[in-house]
């Protein structure tokens, strides 16, 4: 049984975090009656649950926010006093050192690499291990930043609060990017309704479930063609390997964002949604408002409405935005040719397919965008270039492989309603469900709602212990970006 998770690093759908942090956690922070021991509480599980697969980081976590809560503080006073240009420096002062960090952990290494691979220098590569969340606490530590000098938020004075926000173990390993705007009330101020322990509990329970049930069975399965020989390769198994992902990448990530929102909810804080069922897009603008919206409105509002949004030089923006995103998720060409993918698709909607697309039938559109969005995670997966040729080529049935398999024929059959369930929970049927239940909201209509609950997070519960006894394939993907 893997406790911790990949690489040692503490993850929510374990056994020790679910039977032992967390409970340890609830029960020493509700006995703290006082709103300040409180947060020290939360403060103090947070920080050892970094430092558990993370002991040296969690230092430069801890120095980043006391540096940003400096800064904050200084770009405030400058505003106060008039003078904009020292709010500036202190601006430009905070944005050099997080990125400068970001850059130093997660680029060097690909920046040396490539530069002697240009001059055929034979410089040093850095070996540099990457700080687990360092992207997603950077950008959350930028966007508070400059919020405070936008006027949009007040500094925080007490720099414990500060460090609470910014390394709150709920969502500060893999996201959602919660801005400091968006909790700043209820880190001074927050109390937990039954109504939100209850609707916690179950959210959490519903991502452990998408986590353990679909993605970690998905993942087991992705690997046997993903990284398969080509050569025995079928085109069908080719497209299935991809699906596969396809399912992987986005129970995985919206389970952990289910888990996270879940696990602020039972400690007051209501963090915004980050997955709206994407796969039901009808275009790739559409999709990308409703995958990873925390990240995706990051870019819109720190990024492209800065460079000018849609008022001028909307396509250098896109461009912009979209080498930066692919960045953003790794320090590898494929992760660049990814962003690129899908900023080219971006200006070619906005340049009129968008309009097209809208006249179509929604199973011709939708089938559009399931057909991209299958070829951008062959992208994202691939971080050979020269093997992603020869897959795309095995897909269109360009390399001569047979169209199936008899092996595929045996995993798909082994695994058909599996996967059936899979692809059929990526529509909103419990949002559907929730809305019907809300139309009759009776005293009995509450109560069974509240006993199905119940009985469904226990299930849940009991299904996934049972499941993760003794098995040690257990990672969180975005752990990596």
């Amino acid at each position: 049984m893997d406790d911790v998770g990949e690489c040692g690093k503490m993850v929510f759908s374990n056994l020790f975090f679910i039977y032992l942090f967390l409970p340890l956690n609830l029960i020493l922070y509700f006995v703290s009656k006082n709103k300040t021991w409180r947060n020290v509480v939360l403060l103090l599980f947070s920080l050892f649950f970094y430092a558990w697969g993370e002991p040296v980081w969690v230092f430069l976590l801890m120095i980043t926010a006391f540096l940003d809560y400096l800064w904050a503080r200084c770009i405030e006073y400058f505003k106060r006093s008039g003078n904009n240009f020292r709010a500036k420096v202190a601006l430009a002062a905070s944005l050099v050192f997080d990125l400068g960090m970001l850059g130093v952990f997660k680029y060097s290494g690909f920046v040396v690499e490539n530069m002697n691979l240009l001059t055929g220098l034979s410089l040093p590569v850095p070996q540099i291990a990457l700080p687990i969340g360092i992207s997603f606490y950077t950008f959350q530590t930028i966007s508070y930043v400059v919020d405070v000098y936008r006027g949009q938020v007040a500094a925080q004075k007490q720099y414990y609060k500060y460090l609470m926000y910014l390394s709150s173990y709920h969502q500060l390993v893999a996201g959602p990017i919660v801005r400091y705007s968006d909790v700043a009330a209820e880190i001074e101020n927050r109390r937990t309704t039954a109504r939100d322990m209850s609707e916690g509990i179950t959210r959490f329970c519903v991502g452990l479930g998408k986590k353990v049930l679909v993605a970690n069975v998905a993942g087991k399965l992705v690997t046997q063609y993903l990284d398969a020989p080509l050569d025995q390769l079928s085109v069908a198994g080719a497209w299935f390997g991809v699906l596969l992902y396809a399912l992987q990448i986005y129970y995985d990530f919206s389970a952990y964002s289910d888990m996270a929102i879940g696990l602020g909810r039972m400690f007051g804080f209501h963090y915004r949604m980050n997955f709206n069922y994407p796969y039901i897009s009808k275009s790739v603008t559409e999709f990308w408002r409703r995958w990873h919206i925390s990240l995706s409105s990051f870019f819109r509002d720190y990024v492209y409405i800065p460079l000018g949004g849609n008022r001028r030089h909307q396509l250098l923006n896109i461009a912009v935005v979209w080498f930066l995103t692919g960045l953003w998720h790794g320090a590898s060409w494929n992760f660049i040719l990814w962003g690129v993918f899908y900023g080219g698709l971006l200006m070619i909607e906005k340049l009129g397919l968008l309009k097209i697309l809208e006249r179509l039938p929604s199973v011709l559109s939708r089938a559009y965008l399931l057909f991209l969005t299958l070829i951008g995670w062959t992208i994202f997966y691939t971080t050979d270039l020269g093997r992603l040729g020869d897959y795309f080529r095995v897909m269109f049935g360009l390399s001569g492989r047979p169209l199936i398999d008899p092996q595929l024929s045996i995993t798909f059959a082994n695994n058909l309603y599996w996967l059936l369930a899979a692809l059929l929970f990526c529509l909103p049927l419990t949002q559907w469900l929730k809305q019907k239940v809300q139309a009759h909201q009776g005293e009995a209509a509450q109560a069974a709602t509240v006993v199905l609950c119940a009985l469904m997070n226990v299930t849940l519960l009991f299904v996934c212990t049972a499941m993760l006894v003794g098995d040690s394939y257990n990672p969180f993907l975005y752990f990596r970006f």
